[in-house]
């Protein structure tokens, strides 16, 4: 077995132990650095705003790629620890999880505080058991993709790196892209760079969710994936719309699989059960690209 495969199994095997702490956590340090860098814009005009956030993330970028790559000559054991902490697959599962134990007790108010607190940004203290149900099935097919598949195929395809750049790239995203008097023109790179990174990635979590339902929901997939703003978000979002015929409904944003039935509880296990079954195939497939 080639050792990248063995840092990937690795990363992979620790990600099943949970986060590491804070003080260790990679993720944690460039979301300080990413909040600093914020802190210290004063472009006045959109073109200094684009200008400052651009190359803020450049900076970040370049550092975490430096860092990455610095650290690929090292054992593989330790490439593998250290890859561990730029994917988030228990932690994306254990919180789209509590939302269905709320869900199941019958805490709507809990289930929309945990899905605020864990999963969206959006406002959700109006939102039905339907629609918070609906939105953490959406977040995690998203983050399937972002949190999971694209941090694999960039360590497969350039090493620590290209993974550490990622990270970076979608945390600045998380940080920074929304459509705000402050953030419209700050963020633009960081974003543009982000559906850059997540294009393979994206298409690629979806086909492997169509490939764990044995080809259910393709049609929905083919039909509704363009239906989002963005332009990987709704490649995994239709493929478990599909794969699940649930209606996965933003209020005044999207619609995917409009005939399909209403989203529940037991909609969101089904979800956790394919999520499974999906980053197992996409395990497969990054192991042997």
């Amino acid at each position: 077995m080639n050792s990248k495969r063995s840092v990937i199994l690795l990363a992979l095997a620790l990600d099943a132990l949970g986060e590491p702490p804070a003080r260790f956590h990679p993720v944690i340090y460039m979301g300080h650095y990413l909040g600093w860098a914020r802190k210290s814009w004063r472009g006045l005009t959109p073109r200094w705003q684009l200008s400052e956030g651009a190359a803020s993330w450049a900076l970040g970028a370049g550092l975490a790629a430096g860092t990455g790559h610095a650290a690929s000559g090292l054992p593989w054991w330790v490439q593998g620890t250290l890859l561990k902490p730029l994917l988030a697959r228990k932690a994306l599962f254990d919180a789209v999880g509590e939302v269905a134990t709320a869900l199941e007790r019958g805490d709507l108010p809990g289930a929309r505080r945990l899905l605020s607190w864990h999963l969206v940004s959006r406002e959700t203290s109006e939102l039905s058991a339907t629609e918070v149900a609906g939105a953490a099935i959406e977040s995690l097919a998203e983050n399937l993709s972002d949190s999971v598949v694209a941090p694999l195929l960039a360590y497969r395809v350039g090493g620590l790196g290209l993974a550490a750049a990622y990270r970076l790239t979608n945390t600045a995203d998380a940080m920074w892209g929304y459509r705000t008097p402050e953030l419209e023109w700050a963020g633009k790179a960081a974003a543009r760079a982000d559906d850059l990174l997540n294009l393979a990635p994206a298409r690629l979590t979806a086909l492997c969710t169509l490939a764990a339902s044995r080809g259910k929901g393709w049609r929905v997939w083919a039909r509704n994936r363009r239906n989002t703003a963005s332009p990987n978000a709704g490649h995994p979002m239709a493929a478990f719309a599909g794969a699940l015929d649930v209606r996965l409904d933003k209020r005044g944003m999207y619609v995917l699989n409009a005939a399909g039935r209403e989203p529940d509880a037991a909609q969101v296990r089904r979800a956790l059960a394919l999520a499974w079954r999906a980053v197992a195939v996409a395990a497969l497939v990054v192991l042997n690209v």
